[in-house]
């Protein structure tokens, strides 16, 4: 599937000078604990093995995908949105940041704060890779006052991204997390527990 401009951040590398003749794209949850196990051996085994030998072979996507049995699912997923709109060369390792906090995001430890006081601690996470906090925040934080015509359900700065994210996954079918495509196709082969010899393996097989 194409992506859209203001999600450029998602690839894992600029395409350079060629072409690419291969995509997967990652469908990840930043409170999905598979997706979390995924997502590490990824970042640190399977990508240098791509950044050596196969970049101009294949694209990486990461795909945003919110589970909404997660409450906190959106709120991280909104900060990822907002990374990509203001440090987009820094969303990878955002990601790789609030997946090492993923639990601070789980439900029993949210349950107690407001909307607006979970996106201060994923601002803080934005911070830790070198994103400016009040920028994320400018994106994020929900008014408690109508807008100008009287809105009372207006979302936030990156609502309309994260529908676009919704409907990315809605349109291929991607239930759970995570879910892998290889060139458009689901590819159930790959799994949040390979190791990163089978990436290694994964990649010599199929990244040609």
């Amino acid at each position: 599937m194409a992506l859209a401009p203001r999600f450029t951040g998602q690839k894992l590398m600029p395409l350079g000078g060629h072409q690419p003749q291969h995509t997967l794209e990652l469908y990840l949850d930043y409170v999905c604990p598979f997706s979390a196990k995924l997502f590490k051996t990824f970042y640190t085994a399977a990508i240098p093995i791509i950044t050596e030998r196969y970049q101009s072979c294949i694209q990486v996507i990461f795909r945003q995908h919110i589970q909404p049995w997660h409450p906190a699912s959106t709120l991280t997923h909104e900060a990822g949105a907002a990374v990509l709109k203001t440090a987009p060369e820094k969303f990878w390792k955002f990601s790789a940041a609030l997946f090492e906090h993923q639990q601070e995001f789980f439900d029993l430890n949210v349950v107690n704060e407001t909307r607006n006081q979970t996106y201060e601690k994923l601002a803080k996470v934005a911070e830790s890779v070198g994103v400016d906090k009040n920028d994320i925040l400018e994106l994020l934080i929900v008014a408690d006052r109508p807008g100008e015509e009287g809105q009372l359900n207006a979302g936030n700065k990156v609502t309309n991204d994260i529908k676009l994210m919704i409907k990315a996954s809605r349109v291929v079918g991607v239930h759970v997390s995570p879910t892998a495509y290889f060139n458009g196709i689901e590819e159930p082969g790959i799994s949040s527990s390979f190791t990163p010899t089978q990436w290694e393996q994964w990649l010599a097989k199929n990244a040609i």
